[in-house]
Parts: C-alpha cells; sequence; structure tokens
C-alpha cells in the first residue's frame, strides 16, 4: 500500500501534537487506517459510567470497536477438570502461609484453592482484590464500550478473544507458578497500580508514554503478558483494512517499555 504525502503529513502532526483526552488514549494514523488508542481499565467503579461523550462520539464515527476480548459473551472462562495435586505438594510452606494469611482478608478457604491450577488461583485474588477496592466488571471501560457498539450496530472485532486469553495462561510455566508468586508478593503493589489507573480515568491521564510503573511482574512474566502480545497486536493492527477504529486494550499496553504505542510507530 502506497502512503500518501497527505497521510504522512497528518501522521507527524497526530505526533508532534497529538490531541490530549481526559481519559488515557491517543490517535494514530497508520496508511489509511485511523486508530484511537483507549487504554481501558476492565474493571472500573461507578462514577467511570458514562463514557465521556468525546469517547462515544469517536465510537459512532468508527467503522469497528477492537478489543482485547468480547467480555459480554458471557460464560466462565474457567473448566471443572483444571484439578491439581494440593497446594502443600506444589508450593514450600513460606508461600502456603503468605496465602493462608492474605485469605483471612478474603472470602475464599484454602480448600477452595487447593486443587486449581496456580494462574487460576491468581486470577481469582487479583479480581478479588479490584472488588474489594470497588470495581466491578459492569463498569469496566472495554465493557462498556462494546455495550455502546452492540446498541449502535458496530462490528467488533477481538484481537485474541477469550479462549486464547486462557491459552495463554495455561501455557505458562509450571501452571502459571510464577504469577501466582507475584500476585502474592507484590499484593499491594497491585492495589496501588489499580488505584492509579482509576485516577487516568477519574481524574487526568499521564503525559508520557515511557512512564515509570510500579513492578507487579517479573521480567519475564512482563514480556509474556505484555510486551508479546503487544507485539501480535501490533501485527494485527496494522494488518487491517482502511478506515477508522476505536482499539481499546487494557491501560499498561499504552504505556512503558515496549509499549503499544511506540511499536505501531516502528510498524
Amino acid at each position: 500500500m502506497t502512503v500518501s504525502l497527505w497521510q504522512r503529513l497528518s501522521a507527524l502532526k497526530m505526533r508532534l501534537f497529538p490531541t490530549q483526552y481526559r481519559w488515557p488514549a491517543l490517535d494514530m494514523l497508520l496508511g489509511d487506517r485511523w486508530l484511537h488508542l483507549v487504554g481501558s481499565i476492565h474493571m472500573g467503579t461507578q462514577n467511570m459510567q458514562p463514557l465521556p461523550p468525546q469517547l462515544l462520539r469517536r465510537l459512532r464515527q468508527a467503522d469497528a470497536l477492537i478489543v482485547e476480548a468480547d467480555i459480554t459473551r458471557g460464560g466462565s472462562p474457567f473448566t471443572q477438570d483444571e484439578q491439581r495435586p494440593p497446594l502443600a505438594e506444589r508450593f514450600p510452606a513460606s508461600t502456603l502461609a503468605g496465602l493462608e494469611k492474605l485469605l483471612l482478608s478474603l472470602p475464599f478457604s484454602l480448600s477452595q484453592l487447593d486443587n486449581l491450577p496456580a494462574w487460576q488461583i491468581a486470577l481469582m485474588l487479583q479480581a478479588q482484590q479490584a472488588q474489594q477496592l470497588g470495581l466491578r466488571p459492569e463498569y469496566g471501560i472495554d465493557y462498556q464500550l462494546l455495550q455502546a457498539a452492540r446498541d449502535w450496530h458496530k462490528p467488533v472485532i477481538e484481537l485474541e478473544g477469550a479462549d486464547a486469553q486462557i491459552t495463554l495462561l495455561k501455557t505458562l510455566p509450571d501452571d502459571g507458578k510464577a504469577l501466582l508468586l507475584d500476585t502474592l508478593e507484590h499484593w499491594h503493589t497491585n492495589a496501588r497500580l489499580l488505584q492509579m489507573m482509576m485516577g487516568w480515568w477519574l481524574e487526568h491521564p499521564p503525559k508520557q508514554r515511557q512512564l515509570a510503573l510500579p513492578t507487579t511482574f517479573s521480567q519475564t512474566l512482563n514480556d509474556t503478558l505484555i510486551t508479546q502480545r503487544n507485539l501480535q497486536w501490533k501485527e494485527s493492527l496494522t494488518a487491517l483494512p482502511g478506515g477508522r477504529y476505536v482499539v481499546a486494550v487494557g491501560a499498561l499496553h499504552l504505556y512503558g517499555d515496549d509499549n503499544l504505542p511506540e511499536l505501531l510507530r516502528q510498524a
């Protein structure tokens, strides 16, 4: 595809003089593909509803909404055949002690988690932490965008889909043991990160893409869950047909090292 001089100038203008939004977002022009990249939070608070009118106008003008996965389809991503040996056979006593201490403040018992994969336990703990901070799935940014897209009969494109996301978690080494260990180690840091991202929507978004973010993942996990997915999404977004798109991905994918906007600029 030949990129016209006008498209090159438009892309340069977007980069040098970006439109400032009151939510975490930026505009990008890739040839004849106009992208409004939105940093979503998958669970939100009631005062994050309704979405900003300007964002809804962007969606009305778009040819399609692009999300990581269409979470409005419902159904649990977990199956009943994911049984594992007891946690005591998989983790040292110190880890179990830390988990049991954490469970004192959560509506789970150790017996409920005992035979589940480590990655599933990590997800359940993280979801409960978000709920303790007042976040709910129905107020999540991508959920609200999906509902609006349905109301306006906009096509929805998945970058991965829920099945692919679960498959990724299932392929983590040692059944996702590192994800659970990181969840336990960085429990309070992750709470601060969630509150920070809420502030991006309720107060103001960060101005810098190369933002120093709190560490909640090991480097290996960050490469698997953030960087490699960003690279895959870059390929999908650069292969889109011409048109206007609202692209909602987790806010952490727009900031930090190897963030999605920078990878797209290199395309």
